[in-house]
């Protein structure tokens, strides 16, 4: 499908001291409930053709929210004192009304930080109504983060009315909260007495921004393991998060990098779509067809790192030439902005049990792609994530220790690593020629 167009902010990233670069971004994926969601409280019920998902069915009986507030808790990568925050209704059919927007310092669960909750506007309305299949970025607002690691953003969006089908992103690994139905505007309040329901889901919001001196963006582009599928709820240890880490604590005083996650589960680079019985609306819109929304259209975006194509083979049964197609295009238009992309290998899935993951045949095509990035030169340059979760002992399966669930414990899939392999793969990162890449002058391509 064809995404609304994000207008570009060039007048905000071009020509001035103190530039936007964005500090968090949750992908737009589809409509609630249809997607790959995590650690989701709710009884399991219908989400697409050939998929389940938990439902919300306290907070969101009809599946739509009803004059009642969204507390989203958001970690931003950077500090600042200065956000823009962007709501999304892409995916909807329908006008959404915002009643009254805030921003402020989480504190614990729903509760915020006294002295920190500030009102949004938008073009200095604190009302906005969002078209649908469009979106809207707030006026900047005032909120002092001072340590990006122990500290998120608590965004409070009062839906008025019935917004309609929401637009979300299903698996956050961030708990979130929801207040009761008819339950009014309650994103003033400092307390979480009127948040009784959690979601692991983000809903209506996009994008943040932050307003800073010299700072580059770096994209983890990619499907559910750059989603973080496996990973530790509320523990920021995707590999983009690890990686961030790393770069932090090496941080240069050239510029600094904020690293945010453009993930969508079951995201493919083609749009071959899944083979019959599989949920092709569940897995979000392809690469190809968000790259303008989720990177190009970014502030401040200077290096790409793309890790896509395991569900287009495991669940299209796409031939590794059509991926290696889409490949071709995503890096043809990143390159026409003057942006480095970095190119990841497909790591394993040896063993996994549903789709053509797990055959013999996807992992030969596996290895021809990966044989592509490596050796082509059509990238900047290469994270081998392969080589360092692929079992030795056992090739085109992960390595035992990293083929576990963190999230909800118990074996994993043998597709998504777990923690410990997002450690390993962020460790994969030239950490270096990501602080290279930032510095150079746009347009100037890696030899």
């Amino acid at each position: 499908m064809a995404l609304t167009p994000v207008a570009a902010v060039a007048a905000d990233t071009n020509g001035s001291a103190n530039r936007w670069a964005d500090a968090w971004t949750g992908s737009a994926q589809g409509v609630y409930p249809v997607g790959y969601s995590v650690a989701q409280p709710g009884p399991v019920g219908p989400a697409g053709p050939g998929n389940t998902a938990p439902l919300l069915t306290a907070a969101f009986p009809d599946n739509q929210a009803r004059n009642q507030t969204l507390r989203l808790i958001v970690h931003p990568s950077v500090t600042g004192t200065s956000w823009r925050i962007r709501l999304t209704n892409e995916f909807g059919t329908r006008p959404v009304t915002f009643g009254r927007a805030y921003a402020g310092l989480q504190s614990s669960g729903a509760n915020v930080a006294p002295g920190s909750n500030r009102a949004l506007t938008f073009g200095g309305r604190r009302s906005v109504t969002v078209p649908a299949g469009r979106t809207t970025l707030s006026d900047p607002v005032s909120v002092k983060v001072t340590d990006a690691w122990s500290q998120r953003l608590a965004v409070s969006l009062h839906v008025a009315g019935d917004s309609g089908p929401m637009t979300w992103h299903a698996a956050a690994f961030t708990t979130s909260y929801v207040s009761g139905r008819n339950a009014g505007d309650h994103t003033a309040d400092l307390a979480d007495t009127a948040f009784p329901y959690s979601t692991t889901s983000w809903f209506f919001v996009s994008e943040v921004q932050a307003q800073r001196r010299d700072t580059a963006t770096v994209v983890a582009f990619g499907d559910s393991i750059t989603d973080g599928f496996f990973s530790t709820l509320n523990g920021n240890d995707r590999w983009p998060d690890v990686l961030q880490r790393r770069l932090d604590e090496r941080r240069s005083s050239h510029r600094h990098l904020s690293v945010v996650t453009e993930a969508i589960g079951g995201n493919m680079v083609t749009r071959i779509g899944r083979t019959p019985g599989g949920c092709t609306p569940c897995d979000g819109p392809p690469a190809v067809d968000r790259l303008n929304r989720d990177v190009l259209d970014r502030p401040g975006v200077r290096v790409v790192i793309l890790l896509e194509g395991i569900n287009d083979l495991g669940g299209g049964n796409a031939t590794a030439a059509q991926v290696i197609a889409g490949y071709r295009e995503i890096v043809r238009r990143v390159h026409a902005r003057g942006i480095k992309i970095i190119g990841a290998t497909l790591t394993p899935s040896g063993g996994t049990a549903f789709g053509l993951y797990g055959t013999p045949e996807t992992d030969a095509k596996r290895r021809a792609i990966n044989d592509f990035i490596r050796t082509s030169g059509v990238f900047d340059g290469v994270a081998d994530f392969s080589a360092v979760i692929e079992d030795p002992a056992n090739p085109g399966h992960l390595r035992p220790e990293y083929d576990t669930n963190s999230t909800v414990g118990g074996p994993g899939d043998h597709l998504h690593p777990n923690r410990a392999g997002f450690l390993a793969m962020a460790g994969a990162v030239d950490v270096a020629q990501l602080e290279r890449f930032a510095r150079e002058p746009a347009g100037k391509r890696a030899a």
